[in-house]
């Protein structure tokens, strides 16, 4: 009888035989660290496995994608968790048919947003602001999410990822524009270092992935989110359907299905056994144009911006608070109860107070980030129970 490892000895040889010669292949995989244990599972299965575990994971479900406290206003809203999702889908029927490596569009995918803080792109807005302020630099979510797989998770040993996942999650970018995107093969570490260097003191730079599979998934996050996007903006009454621009709703489609099984459908010709990934160039142009529809009308409303300055004055308050409570040691706080306790000793020692918050806070889910507010503002009347 075939023992486990065999088995999947013969599987993975059967699947690495239906890869493209330009696919990323499982023993390409390398890791910081060296680990002894025997895992059955291909490496990226591997790197997506951890991911879906973790804690970070799982507060996808209480963070905001565009519109505040989603599930408490209409649980068919997109959540961070719903996008999350449609990314990894979307993104393995593209590489399924290129002939990529699936495990790890997947893992990439899975943990793209990790680092994204409570209140989307707004919350990173503010956080950013928040940690100029107190001269930690840039707040970068992208930056945040490799920080969570190899800084926070674990009880802060980090997750041990591949190069090649932790690569596709911080070169993910869905708000820049690209028509093409095609991989740095000789991209290594100090790539990594220099870029998250450069954004955390404000300059302006863009990374490509070092995989196929990640330029997949950055070409994805954008397909996952401007329909979805717009269906939400109509359902909540922000927009009208009649109101897209007449270009876009002709050649992408007025649903979010249509609109993303014209985008994939081009993505998968125009990407077809090349050495990278890319729209066409009148798709490109169209999705554009979308994009600016969506920037001012969705994204840029005021009628999203309710309790936005007091929001984002909240995040100058809880890290205050945070701040002080690490200074005075005070146990009994949250950032203690509910983080730092859970900490092991080498995070806590090699990771300054502040940056320990700008952790702690980029973790939080909205819900979560409105109780501490509450009891920071009015503890008399704040009665709540969190168990550990």
């Amino acid at each position: 009888m075939n023992n486990l490892q065999s088995i999947a000895d013969i599987v993975n040889k059967k699947e690495s035989q239906l890869l493209s010669s330009i696919a990323t292949r499982n023993d390409e995989a390398n890791r910081k660290l060296s680990e002894t244990d025997i895992h059955y599972r291909p490496p990226y299965a591997l790197d997506r496995d951890r991911i879906f575990y973790s804690g970070a994971f799982r507060r996808y479900t209480g963070k905001t994608q565009v519109i505040y406290f989603a599930s408490m206003l209409d649980e068919q809203l997109t959540s961070r968790i719903v996008h999350t999702l449609s990314v990894a889908q979307i993104a393995k029927t593209i590489g399924r048919l290129l002939s990529l490596n699936t495990d790890l569009i997947d893992a990439i995918a899975l943990g793209h947003d990790l680092g994204h803080p409570p209140f989307g792109h707004d919350g990173e807005k503010f956080l950013s602001n928040v940690s100029r302020k107190y001269g930690i630099g840039y707040f970068h979510h992208n930056i945040q999410s490799l920080r969570v797989v190899d800084t926070i998770a674990k009880k802060g040993k980090g997750m041990n990822l591949t190069f090649q996942t932790r690569d596709g999650i911080i070169s993910h970018n869905g708000e820049v524009h690209n028509q093409v995107v095609k991989p740095n093969l000789k991209k290594n570490e100090s790539d990594i270092q220099n870029y998250i260097e450069n954004m955390e003191n404000g300059k302006i730079v863009d990374m490509m992935p070092a995989t196929l599979e990640a330029c997949v998934v950055r070409l994805t996050d954008t397909i996952a989110y401007i329909g979805q996007d717009i269906e939400d903006a109509i359902r909540i009454g922000l927009i009208k359907r009649d109101e897209l621009p007449e270009n876009a709703a002709s050649t992408l489609g007025v649903y979010n299905g249509e609109i993303i099984e014209t985008l994939v459908n081009d993505v998968v010709k125009n990407s077809y056994a090349k050495d990278y990934v890319c729209f066409s160039e009148k798709i490109s142009s169209v999705l554009l144009e979308l994009k600016q529809f969506n920037y001012k009308n969705i994204y840029g409303s005021n009628k999203l911006k309710v309790n936005h300055e007091r929001i984002e004055r909240g995040f100058y308050l809880l890290f205050e608070n945070y701040l002080k409570q690490l200074e005075l040691k005070d146990k009994s706080n949250e950032i203690f109860r509910h983080f730092l306790n859970y900490k092991l000793p080498d995070y806590i020692n090699i990771t300054p107070n502040k940056l320990m918050v700008r952790d702690f806070i980029a973790g939080m889910t909205d819900r979560y980030f409105i109780k501490m507010l509450q009891k920071l503002l009015i503890p008399e009347i704040s009665s709540y129970k969190i168990e550990n």
